[in-house]
């Protein structure tokens, strides 16, 4: 049984059975619930963590787990329609409204309901992550000298080594900053490099949470197409000449939600495009340690080819290791680096060392490439299984790309289907998958479905989940 179901289901056992117990009561001991459970020692600490955050047991190291005292009442709801007012005469006088949206990022944050099998997580799946080799290395940090103290501003100087040598092309480690994950990097840059009501190049399409990031700032994105081989160049100076845009932000390496890798031969472009507008090109290369075994050589980040300072670099590690192993990083030449670095200690003061120390001891370590090797021949394992499912079970799903890295499918659904009913009908039918919708900052030019092959236990869980989209599929198309 799945680690997380178990817990919850010990949890909601040992809730039912509190009122057995007296106020301060003493539970049974962690050995006796282990044997009479049948559980693992984790699952039992892990499900009586979950009691004592919702206030009904206290832990005491060393003496065991007490019922908590009644709590109490709660304090009469205030009145807070005032905010309506305040938040509206706020943004008022804004050129683009500075709501935020986050419906397209919680999609793939959000675990699924019991018995709903995965396909819209944004994370490989607890067993592709290096857990073993990240308390390791958590471990081995937590006792290096000078762990918990205050670490630089900008980052610890061997991480920022560590990271610009990934990005090479002469970038040094004094253009890195350590940023707490690459969400938090990608709304440094766009902060940095666009005033609120101006416009900002995205792919079509591209991923949510920089939607998200673009309008939250007051930013007004403006769409430009990608095919299988990325961003489209003339479309792009198109846009740059419509828009006086001075932004544009990419993946160029296995594009969310496509694949797609931008072309050889449009590298070049891309990067005078922008030159030649006084732009800025921010590259989100979030995905590049997600390779597949059959894709061949990786091409350099395009911060690799630009001495000019025209990119904007985001890495992370996080999607190769947990969602909760927040470090990345932020490189940059010339003067922007120094705005950059003033927004990031103003939003954050630093990324709290004991984490970056946690970094450099993992990337060191031989775990490292091991976990990679692993991680990518799962991955293509995974991909080879999916696709070869859905060709036989759903062949009306188009699937004009297969990538060589990353950790989903786009799909895209016959003229006329409706993919929000898909979506609904698929989670009834126990499967959940991410409408394309979220992914467009402009009205799509079709209907599409976003699948993860990677979020799920085993590749048996894959073919299960498409036999469910199938199911779907008949109900709605």
């Amino acid at each position: 049984m799945h680690e997380r179901s178990s817990v919850d289901e010990l949890a909601k056992q040992l809730r039912s059975e509190l009122d057995r117990y007296s106020a301060g009561g003493k539970l049974p001991s962690s050995r006796s619930l282990v044997e009479r459970f049948r559980v693992s020692p984790v699952t039992v600490a892990r499900a009586l963590a979950q009691l004592a955050a919702e206030g009904l047991v206290v832990t005491r190291p060393g003496a065991g787990a007490f019922r908590a005292q009644p709590r109490t009442p709660a304090a009469p709801a205030g009145d807070t329609s005032w905010q309506e007012v305040a938040l509206s005469a706020d943004g008022s006088a804004d050129l683009v409204p500075r709501t935020v949206d986050a419906s397209g990022v919680t999609i793939c944050l959000a675990a699924p309901p019991p018995g709903v099998l995965e396909f819209s997580g944004g994370y490989p799946h607890p067993s592709l992550q290096p857990e073993r080799a990240l308390a390791a290395a958590l471990a081995r940090a937590g006792r290096r000298p000078g762990a918990w103290e205050r670490p630089p501003l900008e980052g610890l100087p061997e991480l920022r080594e560590w990271f610009a040598r990934g990005i090479g092309g002469g970038v040094t480690a004094a253009e890195v900053l350590i940023a707490a994950g690459g969400q938090t990097a990608l709304a440094t840059a766009l902060r940095a490099l666009a005033p609120p009501g101006a416009p900002v190049l995205v792919e079509s399409p591209t991923y949510p949470g920089m939607l998200a990031l673009a309008r939250a700032a007051g930013l007004r994105p403006v769409p430009v197409p990608v095919d299988p081989d990325g961003v489209r160049p003339a479309l792009l100076a198109d846009a740059f000449r419509c828009s006086g845009a001075r932004v544009f932000v990419c993946q160029p390496l296995f594009q969310n939600p496509t694949g797609a890798v931008l072309a050889p031969g449009r590298r070049a472009e891309v990067l005078r495009i922008a030159r030649e507008a006084g732009a800025f090109v921010v590259e989100d290369d979030f995905i590049r340690r997600l390779v597949h075994t059959d894709s061949g050589p990786l091409p350099p980040p395009l911060a690799a080819d630009d001495p000019d300072g025209v990119v904007v670099h985001v890495a992370s590690l996080t999607k190769a290791t947990s969602p909760s192993f927040r470090v990345s990083a932020l490189a940059a030449r010339g003067p922007v680096l120094e705005r950059l670095r003033a927004i990031q200690v103003v939003d954050t003061f630093f990324v709290p060392r004991p984490l970056q120390e946690a970094a450099l001891e993992l990337v060191g370590s031989p775990a490292w490439p091991r976990h990679l090797r692993s991680l990518s021949a799962e991955l293509t394992t995974r991909r080879t299984a999916m696709t070869a499912a859905l060709r036989l079970r759903l062949p009306e799903l188009a699937l004009p790309h297969v990538p060589s890295g990353g950790y989903h499918l786009w799909l895209r659904l016959p003229d006329g289907a409706d993919e929000s009913a898909l979506t609904a009908a698929a989670l009834r039918a126990g499967v959940a998958v991410i409408p394309g919708r979220p992914y467009f900052s402009a009205e799509p030019p079709a209907a599409h479905i976003r699948v993860s092959f990677a979020a799920v236990s085993t590749t048996a869980d894959i073919t299960e989940g498409v036999r469910r989209l199938r199911t779907a599929c008949d109900e709605i198309l």
